[in-house]
């Protein structure tokens, strides 16, 4: 009998798991946003736009206020 490569093993192990749990979820990715997470997207979108990306020379960056004072969203 001839040898099994990756691929071949690997599908029968995931065989075995999906025999187990069942076949993984194919729900589609192309649906509607609820009114819930189109306000939590808007609520997000408006706490990233407080904050500043600073470089360094190094190549390392970090985040700032960009307004210290605005305590709004923190």
């Amino acid at each position: 009998m001839a040898k099994e490569n990756a691929a071949e093993r690997f599908m029968r192990a995931t065989g075995r798991l999906r025999a187990i749990f069942g076949p993984a979820s194919r729900s589609s990715l192309g649906h509607e946003m609820t009114e819930q997470n189109k306000q939590l997207l808007v609520q997000r979108q408006a706490e990233t736009q407080q904050w500043e990306t600073l470089h360094r020379p190094d190549g390392s960056t970090y985040v700032v206020p960009r307004n210290p004072d605005d305590k709004s969203l923190r």
